[in-house]
């Protein structure tokens, strides 16, 4: 930290990582709702549906770790304040968007603010918050992202139905903003724990690319070319990885995975879980509007069974892990999520809606 500017009070920080951590969950479920609309506007397939939610995903992944580097060298808050303005402006772009190109262009401007955002703000309320609060701050934003995620679907299924697609990036702009003006107002002082260290450029580019080049190879598949895709993109993974081992200054310290297989297998663990349980999201939410009929907001009051067992059970997980082996609840929890996958593909057109509620809330 950069100890010659005072330090801000911790509850405005939290305060706007609140607001931050609320967003982008309630606006990606929100949108999920609302892809069928999207998709009748422009005429579009599922496979460009897809890339309306892909590209503001990849352009988090993408951006991450450059701007969360960034930050320790040049000041948290900084960082923070330029990606809010970012990810306000392009979700007002979204709004207006007048094709199917523009809107997936802004959503990628969206990831890239987001990226800044959440690269920051976790790490300004840890700086700003006594090691003994940490726990019960970063629990407070972990409820919001679940808060976000549990609303999502219900006011965007509302908003879509009753006002059209393009409201919930109206209705979601004000709320950027206003975590703006908190950040401009309240938040005293700047932390730069890194501060005068060199940016590993050709690491972020090498990572960025690579990224970029897998996702795209996937987004193609089967078409040719697409395997040619992954594969120069594994390689490049490979080649940051090894790339890292060597910067005077690294993005990543590659040390972590190599040496601490906790580490490295719950990065793991999080990975396979979230690449097999993400899509579900926006493949029922087709389902459930293009087969059964439903409109946006009976969609969403079916998607919400899922976020509102998560926020439920999870302060349950976190008391049980004290309790027993973390490893053992995990691996149970994935257990559970394959099973539930595993119904999925049985689903069709006469599976009753209280059987995909129930398999949802088990998920």
């Amino acid at each position: 930290m950069s100890g010659s500017l005072e330090r801000p009070s911790a509850r405005p920080a939290l305060l706007v990582a609140t607001i931050a951590s609320f967003i982008a969950p309630f606006m990606g479920a929100a949108v999920n709702v609302a892809l069928p609309a999207v998709g009748a506007e422009f005429s579009l397939s599922a496979v460009s549906l897809g890339w309306v939610a892909t590209s503001y995903i990849l352009a988090s992944a993408i951006f991450l770790l450059p701007f969360g580097k960034l930050g320790d060298i040049h000041g948290r808050k900084r960082v923070f304040l330029a990606g809010n303005v970012l990810f306000t402006a392009s979700t007002l772009c979204c709004a207006i968007s007048p094709s199917a190109g523009f809107l997936i262009g802004f959503r990628f401007a969206q990831g890239i603010g987001a990226a800044m955002i959440f690269g920051t703000s976790v790490a300004i309320v840890t700086s700003v918050t006594a090691r003994a609060e940490r726990g019960k701050a970063l629990g407070i934003t972990v409820a919001a992202t679940y808060l976000g995620l549990s609303l999502g679907p219900i006011v965007g299924g509302f908003l879509t139905h009753e006002f059209g697609w393009r409201s919930i990036f109206f209705c979601t702009a004000p709320l950027g903003a206003l975590a703006g003006a908190l950040v401009v107002a309240r938040l005293e002082g700047d932390w730069a724990g890194a501060k005068g260290e060199p940016f590993d450029a050709p690491g972020a580019l090498l990572y960025g690319v690579s990224l970029a080049s897998l996702m795209y190879g996937f987004a193609r598949l089967p078409a040719s070319g697409a395997g040619l895709l992954i594969a120069a993109g594994a390689a490049g993974i490979g080649a940051f990885a090894f790339w890292e081992t060597r910067a005077r200054a690294p993005l990543i310290d590659v040390r972590l995975v190599r040496h601490n297989r906790v580490f490295a297998f719950s990065n793991i663990a999080a990975l396979v879980n979230y690449s097999a349980s993400f899509a579900v999201g926006f493949l029922v939410s087709l389902y459930l509007q293009y087969v059964k009929g439903l409109d946006p907001r009976e969609a969403g009051a079916v998607l919400v069974a899922q976020p509102i067992v998560m926020a439920s059970l999870s302060p349950l997980a976190g008391r049980l892990s004290d309790r027993v082996e973390s490893r053992i609840v995990a691996s149970i929890g994935m257990a559970v999520t394959a099973a539930a996958l595993f119904f999925f593909v049985f689903l069709d057109a006469e599976t009753p809606l209280r059987s995909i509620v129930l398999n949802l809330m088990l998920l």
